[in-house]
C-alpha cells in the first residue's frame, strides 16, 4: 500500500528530528557529524532551490489571472477588502498576545546585557530610522518589473502583477493572447510544483536534521523564559486563535485544517520561508479546501508578502524582552508604538529565513531600545523562525478559506 504524501512527510519530519538529535550529540569535529551536516545542507538546499525556482512564474501568473477572473466576476473589491481586513485583524491579535504574555512573564528581567558581552561586541549596528524605512518600503513596491522578476522580489512582483491584471481587465478583449499565455503559465507552474513535492519528504527530513543538530542548547537554557513565551504565544495563536476563527466564520473543523494543510505546514517548518512554501500552500488550499483558483491566486500571494502573524508577535515580544534586559520600563504609549511598528515591520519583512531580524532594528529604534541587543537574539532565531513561519503560512491558509466563504457569490 502506497503511503499518502501527508503520511510520508510526517514520517520524514520525525526521522529528520531523530537524525538531528543523533548528529547533535557527536563531537563538533567528528567526521560523521561534518559529513552528515553537509549532506543534510545539500539535500535541504536543493529542495528549497527547486521551490524558489518555480516561485516567480507562479506568483506572477497566479495574481494576474486571479485579478482578471475576480474582476470578470465583479468580485475583486470584495475579495481585496475582506483579505486586508482579515489579515489586519489576525495580526493585531497576534501582536497583543505577544505583548500581554511578555508583560505577565517579563522574560529577560532575570538576565543582564553584560551576560552577552561577546555577542554584543561582534554586532555591527545598522541604523534604520522610521522615515527611511517608510521611504524604502514604498519605493521598493514600484521597481523595474524585470529586475523584480530576476531577483525574486516578491513584494514588487505582487504589486506589478496586480497592476498588470487590472490593466488586462481594463483592456477587455484586446489582449486575449496575454491572458491565455499567463493561464497556461499558471497551470504549468502548478504541475511543476506537484513534481517537486514528490521529493518533499527527503528535503524536509534533511532541513529538520540540520536545524535540530545546530541548535545551541546552552543558550536556549539561558534564555528559556523568553523562548517559552514566544513559542507558547505563537502556538496559542496557531492552535487556538486561527482555527477558532476558521470554525466561527467558515465552520471548518480544526482537524480538517491540520489534515488538509499538513503538507504546507511541514514545508514551512522545514524551510522557515513562507515564500518558498507558497507554491505548496497554493496547491494545498486549492486541492484540499476547494478554494477557487481566482481567490487562491490573489489571497495567498498577498498573504505571503503582508500576512505575518508569527513575525509580528515575535517582534513585539522581542522588543519587551530587550527592554527588560536593559532595565528599561516601557510605558503604555510606548507599547502601543511597539504594537504598530511590529505590524508594519512584519508587513515589510520578506518571506525568507530570519527576515524578521532585518526589520527588528526599526521596532527597537522606535522606542529607543538598544539595537545592539539583536545580537543576543540571533543564535536562537533559527528555531523560533521555523515555528513562526508555520503560523504565518497557517494564516494564509485560513485567510484563503475565510475570504472564499465570505465573498462567494450566493445563489
Amino acid at each position: 500500500m502506497r503511503l499518502s504524501m501527508n503520511t510520508q512527510i510526517l514520517i520524514a519530519a520525525l526521522a529528520g528530528v531523530a537524525l538531528g538529535l543523533g548528529l547533535g550529540v557527536l563531537p563538533p569535529d567528528s567526521q560523521m557529524r561534518v559529513q552528515g551536516l553537509y549532506a543534510a545542507g545539500l539535500a535541504g538546499g536543493l529542495f528549497i532551490a527547486m521551490l524558489k525556482m518555480v516561485l516567480v512564474p507562479l506568483v506572477f501568473s497566479s495574481i494576474v489571472v486571479g485579478v482578471a477572473q475576480l474582476r470578470a466576476q465583479s468580485n475583486l473589491q470584495r475579495v481585496w477588502v475582506t483579505t486586508l481586513v482579515f489579515y489586519l485583524f489576525t495580526m493585531t491579535i497576534a501582536v497583543l498576545l505577544g505583548l500581554t504574555a511578555s508583560n505577565v512573564f517579563r522574560p529577560g528581567s532575570d538576565l543582564h546585557m553584560d551576560m552577552f558581552a561577546g555577542a554584543l561586541a561582534s554586532f555591527e549596528k545598522q541604523q534604520l530610522p522610521f522615515p527611511d524605512f517608510i521611504q524604502q518600503f514604498l519605493t521598493g513596491l514600484f521597481r523595474n518589473p524585470f529586475a523584480a522578476l530576476a531577483q525574486g522580489d516578491i513584494m514588487a512582483l505582487v504589486v506589478f502583477a496586480l497592476i498588470l491584471g487590472a490593466a488586462l481587465v481594463r483592456g477587455g478583449e484586446r489582449y486575449p493572447l496575454i491572458g491565455k499565455l499567463l493561464e497556461e503559465t499558471l497551470n504549468l507552474s502548478l504541475m511543476i510544483v506537484g513534481v517537486i513535492m514528490k521529493l518533499a519528504p527527503w528535503g524536509i527530513a534533511a532541513l529538520l536534521a540540520k536545524l535540530v543538530a545546530t541548535q545551541d542548547v546552552t543558550l536556549l537554557q539561558t534564555m528559556a523564559r523568553f523562548v517559552a513565551v514566544v513559542l507558547g504565544t505563537t502556538l496559542l495563536h496557531g492552535v487556538v486563535v486561527l482555527p477558532g476563527l476558521l470554525w466561527l466564520i467558515a465552520r471548518v473543523n480544526p482537524l480538517a485544517l491540520w489534515r488538509g494543510g499538513r503538507e504546507s505546514l511541514m514545508t514551512a517548518l522545514a524551510t522557515s520561508s513562507s515564500a518558498a512554501t507558497m507554491p505548496v500552500t497554493m496547491r494545498v488550499v486549492q486541492d484540499n479546501f476547494r478554494v477557487s483558483p481566482a481567490t487562491v491566486g490573489f489571497v495567498v500571494p498577498v498573504g505571503t508578502t503582508m500576512n505575518m502573524d508569527g513575525t509580528a508577535l515575535y517582534e513585539a515580544a522581542a522588543a519587551l524582552f530587550v527592554a527588560n534586559l536593559a532595565g528599561i520600563e516601557l510605558s503604555a504609549g510606548q507599547q502601543i508604538v511597539v504594537c504598530v511598528m511590529s505590524m508594519l515591520a512584519a508587513v515589510g519583512a520578506p518571506g525568507i529565513p530570519s527576515a524578521g531580524m532585518v526589520t527588528m532594528v526599526m521596532v527597537l529604534q522606535s522606542v529607543g531600545l538598544p539595537v545592539e541587543a539583536i545580537a543576543i537574539l540571533l543564535p536562537i532565531d533559527r528555531l523560533l523562525d521555523a515555528v513562526r513561519t508555520v503560523v504565518n503560512v497557517e494564516g494564509d491558509i485560513v485567510g484563503s478559506i475565510v475570504v472564499e466563504h465570505l465573498t462567494r457569490e450566493r445563489g
